[in-house]
């Protein structure tokens, strides 16, 4: 099928073998990009439960509190940290009044505002910023803790 089709598909029919504990390899086959079919895979993984490499970006749906464009600031994070291996879950919420506690298991995240916005560790607010430097420390705060992450790892190996 189309992408946004196969996409549905194979993780209905994928996800729903893995949940069942069926099957330990999987192939999804999209009318897309290789690299889409890849990305899509880690997904059905990481969707059902799978520790898989690198930040996981959750977001809220929006609302009428929402007053940024949240998809671009997404986008742009998802860009900015595609190279990082750290198994982090990233928030990247629509408002400042919901969004620290219902993404409250998040490792990391940002909740935007009209014009500033909170970043908050595990559900606390660690400090209020201007809103064009909300994604920017986020992303900055997430290298760093990919690092800690990685060197962690390393001194556990030696």
């Amino acid at each position: 099928g189309t992408y946004q089709m196969g996409l549905l598909k194979s993780g209905m029919g994928i996800g729903g073998m893995l949940l069942e504990g069926i099957g330990d390899t999987i192939r999804v086959s999209l009318a897309a990009d290789p690299e889409k079919e890849v990305e899509a895979g880690y997904n059905i993984l990481r969707a059902v439960g799978f520790p898989v490499a690198g930040p996981e970006v959750i977001t809220c749906p929006t609302c009428g509190r929402t007053r940024v464009a949240l998809e671009s600031v997404v986008k742009r994070v998802k860009e900015e940290t595609r190279n990082i291996r750290s198994p982090l879950k990233v928030a990247v919420m629509g408002c400042a009044v919901n969004g620290p506690g219902e993404a409250a298991d998040a490792d990391i995240g940002i909740a935007c505002g009209e014009g500033k916005g909170v970043l908050f560790v595990k559900g606390k607010v660690i400090c209020a910023l201007p809103e064009e430097r909300l994604a920017d420390e986020l992303i900055e705060r997430i290298h760093q803790a990919s690092l800690l992450q990685d060197n962690g790892e390393n001194q556990q190996k030696h």
